[in-house]
């Protein structure tokens, strides 16, 4: 019998979806995305809602840039407790500096305080190894390289490919937009599903399929169920609290995919 795997793709604090996709999929298995933190309210609760899925074997966790940022500032401060070298204390607050820019001074004030001296632990825990890239078959198994089988390839922004700002094709796979491509996919992999880049309605683009929906803003959460990768993927979009006029300002290319919207409880109705 094979495994029910729902991807969940930018959270951004919103641990009110994460619970009404909990409800909703009482028995998946969650792949999810990356960019569970920043500019929502509720990172931390975000954060140890996903870690003990893990720890129950309900998820597999993926790096976002916003983890990638995250993880900067504490690698440098770690070396330089032991080099004592001022330069490292340098990369480190400039890390630190990155991170608050791009959204984590959500979680600095959400948490009161945050510094690199003494950075939450669940925090720590959280961003350590983290996945970049994995395939999932129609049996619903997760593999960390392409199987022989047909698979779907999913990363956060984008397939593993060598680009010029990013040589590490683990990199590019972190932050490339979808005008970037179009990205080559490893031999059986049919299509590809990415978040990162907020759209109006869930979008495939060649072969490759972005479902980010601004979910921290917008308060709509577009879910995947992954099935045989040679079906087209069933997509539940939950809406819930936010505003959803906000999305019509995110870019709109390639062809919309399907999609079933589900209110989710003390939601505004679905229109």
């Amino acid at each position: 019998m094979s495994r029910q795997v729902v991807v969940i793709p930018d959270l951004h604090g919103r641990a009110d979806l994460l619970q009404a996709t909990l409800e909703h999929f009482p028995s998946a298995h969650f792949l999810v995305l990356g960019d569970a933190i920043d500019r929502g309210p509720r990172s931390m609760e975000t954060v140890q809602m996903l870690l003990d899925l893990r720890a129950q074997g309900r998820a597999t966790l993926l790096m976002g840039n916003h983890e990638r940022m995250a993880q900067e500032g504490p690698h440098w401060y770690a070396q330089y407790t032991g080099t004592h070298d001022m330069g490292d204390y340098r990369k480190a607050m400039e890390g630190y500096q990155w991170w608050m820019r791009a959204g984590g001074d959500t979680v600095r004030k959400e948490l009161g305080t945050l510094t690199l001296e003494k950075f939450p632990p669940l925090l720590t825990e959280y961003l350590k190894d983290l996945k970049r890239v994995v395939y999932v078959t129609a049996d619903g198994e997760i593999h960390d390289e392409a199987p022989s089988a047909p698979s779907v390839l999913v990363s956060h922004a984008a397939p593993p490919v060598r680009h010029q700002q990013h040589p590490n094709p683990l990199s590019a796979a972190l932050w490339l937009r979808p005008f970037e491509g179009p990205f080559p996919l490893p031999e059986g992999v049919v299509y590809s599903l990415h978040g990162h880049t907020p759209i109006r309605t869930p979008t495939r683009l060649g072969r490759h399929a972005y479902i980010d929906l601004g979910a921290y803003e917008t308060g709509r959460l577009a879910v995947v169920e992954i099935g045989d990768p040679r079906e087209v993927p069933k997509i539940t979009v939950l809406c819930g609290s936010g505003r959803p006029e906000v999305g019509q300002r995110y870019i709109k290319f390639g062809d919309p995919i399907p999609v079933q919207p589900v209110n989710v409880a003390g939601a505004p109705a679905v229109r």
